[in-house]
């Protein structure tokens, strides 16, 4: 099938015209600066993408549209065919995700609009979290809070941990249903996740994105008294948001988010870059630690996307805080750039250490061709 992947943000929409056949990648592009004079809303940016579309495509139709969603709350736990309902249900849990879910449910609008009678599909970066015992999901915090509210742990990049896990243990031999392993999702958002049987069974992101890891611009853990004692100094929650959300980690430890950048200032001797690198590393490896625990002992650790894929000395940084395991990086592996699977341990380390690359997109595409065709069998 022919699917058009869409990931609208609040002020950009993303596009990948796939080809689930081949898995080609027809055409894609980016629109950005919506909401301003040239693309004032998602109708003009799809109107935008319909003509790029159309002209990459020429006399080939598309056959479905797969949106990302960020946040399906604790209804979605796979993908699903969109309607009036479903839409309406996006916008309901806008307050969980209030940058990502109105640009969806719009994103959605758009489509329908464009390109009538074309089936569409949801597929949520939350859903893959939806196996998480409630030992991992709920917070100790008052019964009524999070009945009213929904305030639990719920995990994203979801739709990522389930691709790569699928191609790590297909490449280590391990049937996915007997698959434990670690997953490090790391990029500008980044996240840990514990696989037990090929099923997430906690993840370190969550009621939002912000926790666990620190982050290009965020904060990741911190002790939430902080909050209190921030809003006693008269902080508003616009102020303590944006703090912790585009202020803090590795950009206010280091000035900069990219990790090359900061990996170079080290090098060079710049103390505050070293300090980054330290804390961000020690923090993942805790969390590896940890949830080699939770799963009762890893048969792997995955690193996958931007940094978790090209970034050899980070690797090499976190796995070098792992001895304890008797987890052991082949510095020669660890340097190769390649865009497959690929093992960068030792033969005698205790835990097959991967690098998987990811690909969000492949995935929505592949779960959307699904999702139409497991509906017109019933």
């Amino acid at each position: 099938m022919l699917i058009l992947v869409v990931n609208s943000g609040s002020s950009s929409l993303k596009y990948q015209v796939r080809d689930t056949d081949t898995h080609e990648i027809l055409t894609k592009g980016l629109i950005d600066r919506i909401g301003e004079s040239e693309v004032p809303d998602h109708r003009a940016a799809l109107l935008r993408l319909s003509e790029e579309v159309g002209q990459a495509l020429q006399e080939k139709k598309i056959e479905a549209v797969g949106h990302r969603v960020v946040h399906g709350g604790e209804r979605f736990s796979q993908p699903v065919l969109v309607d009036n309902e479903i839409t309406r249900a996006i916008e309901r849990l806008s307050p969980l995700a209030p940058l990502h879910n109105p640009a969806s449910a719009m994103g959605i609008r758009a489509v329908a609009e464009r390109y009538p009678g074309i089936p569409q599909v949801a597929v949520f970066d939350t859903a893959f979290h939806r196996t998480l015992p409630p030992r991992a999901w709920r917070y100790a915090i008052p019964t009524p809070l999070y009945r009213r509210y929904g305030i639990r742990r719920y995990g994203f990049h979801g739709t990522s941990c389930g691709y790569v896990s699928e191609l790590a243990a297909e490449f280590l031999g391990i049937p996915l249903e007997e698959f434990d392993a670690v997953v490090a999702h790391l990029g500008n958002g980044a996240s840990v996740t514990a696989l037990q049987g090929g099923r997430s069974i906690d993840t370190s992101m969550g009621f939002t994105p912000l926790a666990g890891l620190v982050m290009g611009t965020r904060s990741g853990d911190i002790d939430p008294s902080i909050l209190v004692f921030l809003a006693r100094e008269g902080y508003s929650a616009d102020d303590i948001d944006s703090l912790l959300n585009r202020e803090s980690g590795l950009l206010a430890l280091s000035g900069n988010t990219d990790m090359r950048e900061i990996t170079s200032a080290a090098e060079a001797g710049d103390q505050q870059a070293e300090l980054a690198l330290e804390i961000s590393a020690y923090r993942l490896a805790k969390y590896i630690g940890g949830y080699h625990v939770a799963v009762g002992g890893a048969r792997a650790i995955i690193f996958t996307a931007g940094i978790g894929e090209n970034d050899a000395a980070f690797r090499a940084r976190v796995v070098a805080l792992l001895g304890a395991l008797n987890v052991r990086i082949d510095e020669a592996a660890n340097s190769v750039r390649s865009n497959e699977v690929r093992r960068i341990s030792t033969a005698d380390s205790a835990i097959e250490v991967l690098v998987v690359p990811t690909d969000e997109e492949e995935a929505i595409a592949e779960a959307t061709a699904e999702t139409v065709l497991a509906a017109g069998r019933e």
